[in-house]
């Protein structure tokens, strides 16, 4: 393998791994779709089912979101994560319970282990932002 080669595999970034924009895209999707039908978390994103101007905002925010803590471009316009979820009172079964949708959707679009891994990461890093606030 030419060494040029090898250096521009070892510096992809996760957002690259995800498939970029439209990559990312799909994966929120299809986390959204299970949110709503998850037992333990769907009566949070049922409100919005006949919304779908709100549904698409929360969707692109979270696309923006994803895409500037994966290493892509930094678009993201919305509120921290804790002005976001203040007052929501999300337990930690909760946010493990969302977390889990995002990275069933991601085992189910055939990311690999070591990507699904860092985005799990991540999103334990953003757990303390989020739950209880």
């Amino acid at each position: 393998m030419p060494q040029s080669l090898a250096m521009n595999l070892e510096t992809v970034t996760l957002y690259e791994r995800l498939g970029a924009d439209a990559g990312i895209r799909r994966i929120v999707d299809g986390a959204v779709a299970a949110h709503m039908e998850n037992p333990q978390i769907g009566h949070r994103f049922q409100p919005y089912a006949d919304q779908p101007e709100r549904v698409e905002e929360i969707k692109q925010h979270t696309c923006d979101f994803f895409a500037a803590g994966s290493g892509g471009p930094d678009k993201y316009q919305g509120r921290s994560m804790t002005e976001a979820h203040r007052g929501m009172e999300i337990d930690g079964a909760e946010y493990d319970s969302a977390a889990g949708d995002i990275l069933g959707t991601m085992k189910a679009l055939n990311y690999d282990a070591d990507t699904r891994a860092e985005v799990e990461e991540i999103l334990q890093s953003l757990k303390p932002e989020i739950t209880h606030v």
